[in-house]
């Protein structure tokens, strides 16, 4: 057993080895060009702070599978967590399997943006990244594939335009709140949204840095920065805990007007699972959605429950649904070897299952 100086000296000697650790990340992080997003790709469109990426084949153009791949991100920090590193590329693997690859880069708001909602970032911004692929693929309806956030998104876009969307892949997507028991849900729960953004107006980003940080204080606060120093000497350890440091920390403001949305409907009201979330004017039914459906979720999530994201196969109509449960994290779905060899294998056998489909439509 270790006695109380014992316990008070191995405090101390973890402070003094965080302190070193934190210090040891800033003076890397100055000294080192970290790259990330580095999949070749153009950018075919700006606006309102918003790009959309178009990523280069890797294959001739009349070998690629014929459904283009929109792929969107959550608002909350950066798309490239899909493209941090080449061995662990979420997109990098897509386009490898021969799909066209677009990526929502949705950028920051600024304060003029504050009033902006759902109906803007939906109706609106997607809805005319999803018209500029399909004349630039020549495409009648794309695949949406979404990740937490923007699972979510996608899922509403669906609802609403279901008429230029042949598939749906969610990941992790916040869909039946009130059985989501994570951390984050009962946080988003208790705060005061209105009161917030009435004083900030938009959602400034230092308030998800301490947010993120109030989720695990010790693995993500404290302990990494002393596993760092521990393992200075591995390049490779080292390069890849810089480019995640960079995107836990390269986090945008959200717009108050979908902040608010955000909290007060989606988790605290559960608006979309009891069909009253309203969105451009329309009730969006989950019901209504019949086009094919994948939803993938992590069994040890504690972003989002697996029980909140699991109901989104219940409430939908679509008859070629699957349901996909990996034992990883929120961020090992996506940027893992897990999700290289696992997952993302799946996801293309199943995109690949239904551009045969709409092949055979075709001819």
């Amino acid at each position: 057993m270790y006695s109380y100086a014992m316990l008070a000296q191995m405090i101390s000697d973890s402070i003094v080895r965080y302190q070193e650790g934190l210090m040891k990340t800033q003076e890397l992080m100055r000294k080192n060009d970290v790259s990330v997003g580095s999949t070749p790709h153009d950018v075919i469109y700006v606006g309102r702070k918003i790009r959309l990426l178009h990523y280069k084949p890797v294959i001739d153009a009349k070998n690629l599978h014929p459904i283009p791949v929109i792929v969107t991100y959550a608002l909350i920090n950066k798309y490239y967590i899909l493209d941090l590193q080449e061995d662990r590329s979420f997109v990098g693997n897509l386009i490898k399997q021969g799909f066209d690859v677009y990526m929502v880069d949705w950028g920051t708001p600024e304060p003029i943006d504050k009033h902006l909602t759902f109906d803007d970032y939906i109706g609106r911004y997607l809805d005319r990244l999803v018209d500029m692929v399909r004349d630039r693929s020549g495409a009648e309806k794309v695949t949406l594939l979404g990740y937490c956030q923007g699972g979510t998104m996608s899922i509403m876009y669906t609802a609403l335009k279901q008429e230029k969307v042949a598939n749906l892949v969610t990941i992790a997507p916040v869909i039946d709140t009130e059985k989501d028991t994570s951390v984050v849900a009962n946080l988003c729960k208790s705060i005061d949204a209105d009161r917030i953004i009435d004083t900030y107006g938009n959602l400034p980003a230092e308030f998800l840095h301490r947010f993120y940080m109030m989720l695990k204080p010790f693995s993500q606060g404290m302990y990494k920065y002393i596993n760092l120093l521990d393992n200075l000497d591995d390049e490779y350890f080292v390069s890849n805990f810089l480019r995640v440091e960079k995107w836990l920390f390269d986090t945008p403001a959200i717009a108050g007007g979908l902040f608010k949305q955000w909290i007060n409907d989606i988790y605290k009201g559960n608006l979309l699972v009891k069909g009253k979330f309203v969105l451009c004017g329309k009730r969006i039914d989950l019901k209504s959605i019949e086009v094919p459906l994948l939803n993938i979720v992590a069994s040890d999530d504690h972003l989002v429950s697996p029980e909140c994201s699991i109901p989104l196969n219940y409430h939908v109509s679509s008859e070629d649904k699957m349901l996909r449960v990996y034992n990883c994290g929120h961020i090992g779905l996506i940027a893992s070897k897990l999700s290289q060899s696992k997952v993302l294998p799946e996801v293309g056998k199943w995109l690949r299952s239904k551009s045969s489909k709409r092949l055979e439509q075709i001819r």
